[in-house]
């Protein structure tokens, strides 16, 4: 072939190649099409957040404070798989999301670093205290804010990135972060864009838990929904204006009437939380007297949770993972000494990582919690526990005696033989009336309530506790001041698992839009071999540096002689 022609024939092919890619950007400004090649679609938004994103009518402005030269690894890895979620967010919403990052430490003035610190807390976000090592083995400790301040139209919310749950690595609570980054970040802005809130109720006048005890979950409920307190005290349409109503630790009988409208309220489609003690006990008891007894809890409402499908046994999980007591230890007259003792009273649950309402959620912290049965099988309705005790537990029957002369009796595993037992339940589909065939003589010939034997299709959750949701208080100037939800005074922890439970359950039965079902996806923790890295340091290390090398040396001369047999004809 002559030169002129070799020459002719590659002109012609480039301009082939640049017309075909040519043509292909054209086809590609009209046509959206994005390819996720990993194995678990890590880059592939939920079809609730694309639907969500592309509906969004104003500007969610994010500005994360995850920011610093000398970010830690795990920090900087948080960094980037935020970026990159926020674009992907880009690609659905466009110019609708906007984001910055921010060094709050980036001034040279320690001063200015303090007060932009003390505002970044007010707002609602809380630093992480890490320890880091110098060049000479010397340790200091480093504030990082992990968290981000959205600002969507009128409204402004904290929102944290990193979790941080007390019995995972710090390995899997990075993991973790990462894989909820969607929900949080699309939930953060479903939370500031709702204009009409769903309203709730909490139930009363069944010797429930008071407005003290529930303030601070009715505080964090308020941010999504309109929470009322409501007595329903017989009246047929006490509860029509509410989606959902939270039964919380009853210890007094319901009546009839009453437990009819909560059944009525249900078959209509209504939502239902229920956190329902299966033993009276109380730890104040042992402040007056050496022992105390835990007997049987009777409101009239067990009848009707056994026709749905669910029991709460009267027993009490006793398990070696448990929370404390903070006891004086010493004799009178010393200094006050205290020490802090197990209790296995308190278990500490575990949550289903498979749901989303307990996807990677702390522990859940309980007091004299009791067993949960599923009862009665019915195919219209599926049932899901969501927490569950440790593999070291056991059960006791009421009614039964417990002092606190039982911290001093050694934990040994052979005594809890018992793993996993269910504390709380979710049913969804459609339930039976309880009031079938008995429909109390009252409401008989009343023509202004319509009798519905079948529910629609709805969901409730029961739980086998009724302090999950209590918050502890204390007293200041005769004021009582609620503690976070959660918080244990006698090991000053903070169980973040109890508020967590109950906003993802709320928003679990409210939640018409599908988000919650992003917290389900998950990414791989793909960790390294630590000890395997050590051992093969040496042979991966001259694989990687002399390898490359002798596949260019190679490649070169496969070249070199491929070009010297087709020039020398």
């Amino acid at each position: 072939m002559k030169r002129k022609e070799v020459k002719k024939q590659n002109i012609i092919q480039l301009i082939l190649v640049l017309a075909i890619i040519g043509l292909i950007s054209f086809i590609s400004s009209f046509v959206f099409v994005r390819l996720d090649l990993t194995a678990e679609k890590r880059y592939t938004l939920a079809e609730s957040t694309v639907e969500f994103l592309k509906n969004l009518d104003d500007v969610a402005y994010f500005k994360i404070y995850l920011s610093g030269e000398d970010l830690p690894y795990g920090f900087k890895r948080l960094q980037n798989s935020t970026k990159e979620m926020l674009d992907e967010f880009r690609s659905y919403a466009g110019d609708n999301i906007q984001y910055e990052f921010v060094d709050p430490f980036e001034s040279p003035d320690l001063k200015t670093r303090g007060e932009i610190g003390r505002q970044l807390m007010k707002k609602g976000l809380v630093p992480t205290s890490i320890e880091q090592r110098d060049e000479k083995g010397g340790v200091s400790e480093k504030l990082i804010f992990s968290g981000a301040i959205l600002t969507y139209r009128d409204k402004e919310s904290p929102l944290e990135l990193l979790k941080n749950n007390i019995g995972l690595s710090g390995e899997e609570n990075l993991n973790n972060s990462i894989q909820s980054l969607e929900y949080e970040l699309v939930n953060a802005i479903n939370k500031l864009e709702t204009v009409e809130k769903l309203k709730i109720a909490f139930i009363h006048g069944h010797g429930e838990l008071e407005g003290y005890e529930l303030a601070d979950i009715t505080d964090a409920l308020s941010e999504f929904y309109s929470v009322d307190t409501v007595t329903i005290n017989e009246n047929l349409h006490a509860l029509d204006p509410y989606s959902c109503i939270i039964i919380a630790k009853p210890d007094t009988l319901f009546t009839e009437k009453d437990k009819f409208i909560i059944d009525q309220f249900i078959m209509k489609g209504g939502k239902s939380l229920w956190f329902i003690d299966g033993v009276k006990a109380s730890m104040q008891s042992l402040s007056y007297q050496s022992t105390s007894i835990a007997l049987v809890e009777q409101t009239n409402i067990e009848d009707q949770l056994f026709k749905y499908g669910a029991r709460v046994n009267s027993n009490i999980i006793q398990d070696m993972q448990c929370g404390a007591l903070k006891i004086k230890t010493s004799p009178q007259g010393a200094t006050l000494k205290f020490n802090l003792f197990p209790w296995v009273y308190f278990p500490l649950l575990t949550a289903n990582d498979q749901h989303p309402i307990t996807k990677n959620i702390d522990l859940v912290r309980t007091e004299f919690v009791s067993v949960i049965d599923t009862v009665s099988f019915n195919p219209d309705v599926k049932k899901t526990y969501l927490l569950f005790s440790s593999n070291r537990s056991r059960t006791i029957n009421a009614p039964v005696q417990f002092s606190l002369n039982q911290i001093n009796e050694p934990l040994e595993e052979r005594y809890f033989p018992k793993s996993y037992l269910p504390a709380a339940v979710l049913m969804e589909g459609i339930f039976p009336s309880d009031f079938n065939n008995r429909i109390p003589m009252a409401l008989l010939n009343n023509k202004d309530f319509k009798f519905k034997a079948k529910s629609k299709q709805t969901a409730m959750i029961i739980v086998g506790d009724g302090d999950i949701i209590k918050n502890q208080a204390h007293v200041v100037n005769g004021e009582i001041i609620p503690y976070e939800l959660g918080y244990d005074r006698h090991t000053d922890m903070t169980f973040a698992g109890n508020k967590t439970f109950v906003l993802n359950s709320v928003n679990y039965l409210l939640d018409d839009s599908g988000l919650m079902g992003v917290r389900s996806r998950e990414l791989k923790l793909r960790l390294l071999d630590s000890a395997l890295i050590q051992d093969e340091r040496t042979k991966w290390q001259l694989i990687n540096t002399i390898a490359p090398l002798l596949f260019i040396i190679l490649f070169g001369l496969v070249l070199a002689f491929y070009r010297k047999r087709k020039y020398s004809k």
